[in-house]
């Protein structure tokens, strides 16, 4: 399953203003946690902070985020597998959180395909490529040229190692045939600081962090790596159009303990699309480069399991460890 732009506005959607579904074997019966593995302020702890109160709402029960960072995500995974499966406890986690962790760290002690149910893909985020304005390269395609000339003396850097803008570029060796050297950093902020002095050449981040160094000049967007390129980037085309079958999009999606009774999956599941057919959600949502999707269970359980496929065999080619 490709990640797409999806419509959640659309026509057979349920009514926006629809009553609150009816209470199913009396559940909610006590808030519900929404836990994030990050710090607040993020792009996902935003739309999850959006989302809340509009399931507030319809469920009759406060819906609170929960932030609990540590570990790539580990923390906050550990917390909802040590919660009732009940449907009181969502785990809202990124690409790295239900994906990449399951190569990244197998031994952690729970396998996230067997340990917790699907409940929806909700958003999706594209990353931007950018290079230092010295790099002679104008394309995607003279990138590679590039890098092809000089094997292992472009450097990359990311905002720490085995997070995805990390295997972004692990991804692009891969796929391109190149070969370029991964520098991490703690953090987007001194990643970009090290591209624009000239220590590092290039990098991969979310647009909302990258645009204003691109806007200033201080770097140059090559390409996108989502499957389309983007309107707030008019004419830098996806990396795909060079790279065939690149792509690399930062998911969020939320999941439940396993054996979660299904009435409660499908009534959660069904709140989740309801939140984000809001406008209010929708608008603030587009202002942060997210696009808002909305699956199934079916549809995202299938989805996951093909990406922890696509990202530990990165992993695994690259020898990525955790810091």
């Amino acid at each position: 399953m490709r990640i797409t732009r999806r419509a959640v506005l659309g026509a057979s959607a349920l009514p926006l203003l629809a009553a609150p579904l009816r209470a199913q074997g009396g559940f909610p019966q006590r808030p519900i946690r929404i836990v994030i593995g990050f710090p607040p302020g993020g792009g996902i702890d935003i739309l999850a902070r959006l989302m809340a109160p509009h399931m507030t709402a319809r469920l009759g029960q406060p819906v609170v985020v929960e932030n609990r960072p540590g570990a790539n995500g580990l923390v906050a995974t550990q917390a909802v597998l040590g919660a009732e499966a009940d449907g009181h406890t969502i785990f809202f986690g990124t690409t790295g959180n239900l994906a990449v962790n399951a190569g990244l760290y197998p031994n952690a002690g729970f396998d996230l395909l067997r340990d917790m149910a699907p409940l929806s893909l909700v958003a999706s985020l594209p990353f931007v490529m950018v290079v230092n304005p010295g790099v002679a390269a104008q394309t995607v395609g003279e990138f590679i040229a590039l890098a092809k000339a000089r094997p292992g003396t472009l450097n990359y850097a990311s905002s720490g190692n085995g997070g995805l803008p990390h295997l972004s570029g692990e991804l692009l060796n891969a796929q391109a045939g190149i070969s370029t050297i991964h520098v991490p950093y703690r953090g987007s902020a001194p990643a970009f600081t090290d591209v624009i002095a000239g220590q590092c050449q290039f990098m991969f981040d979310a647009l909302a962090i990258a645009q204003p160094h691109i806007a200033s000049g201080r770097v140059r967007a090559l390409g996108v790596t989502g499957p389309a390129a983007m309107a707030s980037l008019p004419g830098v085309p996806p990396v795909a159009a060079t790279v065939p079958g690149y792509e690399v999009v930062n998911w969020y999606g939320m999941t439940l303990r396993a054996g979660t009774p299904a009435p409660i999956v499908t009534r959660l599941q069904a709140e989740i699309a309801a939140a984000l057919r809001v406008p209010e959600v929708a608008e603030r949502s587009a202002v942060l480069g997210l696009d808002l999707i909305g699956t199934s269970p079916d549809e995202f359980a299938t989805f996951q399991r093909a990406e922890i496929a696509k990202w530990g065999e990165v992993v695994r080619r690259g020898n990525i460890k955790p810091d």
